[in-house]
Order: C-alpha cells, then sequence, then structure tokens
C-alpha cells in the first residue's frame, strides 16, 4: 500500500508505539492497519465498517474468534 496517507486513531496513546491507522484511497476505499505490522492491511468500504460498528455496538449476534490454529 504506497502512496496512502496513514493517520493515527485519536484513541492511540502518545506514546504507545502501537495503534490504529487508517487511510484513505482515491477511490474511497478505507484501509486500517495496526502500526506493529504495517504490512497487514484490512481494506473495506466506509459504508460497510460503519454498518459493522453500529452492529457490534448493539451488542447482538454471536462473538466470532479469530484465532487460527
Amino acid at each position: 500500500m504506497t502512496g496512502l496517507r496513514w493517520q493515527k486513531s485519536t484513541y492511540s496513546e502518545g506514546g504507545s508505539a502501537t495503534c490504529v491507522e487508517m487511510a484513505l484511497d482515491r477511490t474511497g476505499t478505507l484501509h486500517l492497519r495496526e502500526s506493529v505490522t504495517p504490512a497487514v492491511v484490512t481494506s473495506v468500504a466506509p459504508a460497510a465498517l460503519v454498518a459493522l460498528i453500529d452492529w457490534a455496538s448493539k451488542g447482538e449476534g454471536t462473538a466470532v474468534s479469530t484465532e487460527v490454529g
């Protein structure tokens, strides 16, 4: 992901080495990464992310494990 202007989350602690960063490309796609592993990028349409956050904030549904192995 070259050419993107990455921005730190406002919830990141000032001196912390770990934070969530985001960048918006010319097509309107939102890219998210963790500063510890900047090569791993998740890309999503902003509307889809808003829908996911809205759903998660309601506390509905079943928790999904992201552990591998």
